[in-house]
């Protein structure tokens, strides 16, 4: 299992007139998390799409809201893959207030994807040899 975290503050424009997070807004957090995670891994979204023609396109979603995030709350993204990926990669998310209170929980599914055939594809080596000690 592979965990990695990032931190994000609620801004005013991505809340309600409740002074919530907008929950269509949520989505955007966990593609924060995706992508700041597989920077942390060695591999950016901009690397697979331009050097090595691979593209993430999402699949499926689930989302679960336990509490709202508020204007200026610091937000911890916690990203978590409990397996390795092969042609598909999930990823769990849990969106954490500064309490420590776990107040979202999602799970993302995306295919690899070569973008010159529209095929699927397989994980990029690169990402599997870095995740793979995690895993062992």
């Amino acid at each position: 299992m592979f965990s990695f975290s990032f931190h994000k503050r609620v801004r005013y424009a991505e809340t309600d007139k409740m002074g919530y997070l907008y929950y269509g807004h949520y989505a955007k957090y966990y593609e924060i998390g995706r992508v700041e995670t597989l920077r942390h891994l060695g591999l950016s979204y901009k690397t697979m799409e331009d050097s090595q023609g691979i593209m993430l396109p999402v699949v499926s979603m689930e989302s679960r809201y336990l509490a709202p995030a508020y204007y200026d709350d610091n937000i911890e993204i916690k990203t978590i893959l409990k397996n390795l990926p092969n042609k598909m990669i999930t990823f769990n998310h849990e969106l954490v207030n500064e309490d420590g209170k776990v107040i979202n929980k999602a799970e993302v599914k995306l295919f690899f994807v070569d973008m010159k055939t529209g095929k699927r594809t397989s994980c990029p080596v690169l990402l599997t040899e870095n995740l793979s000690p995690f895993f062992e």
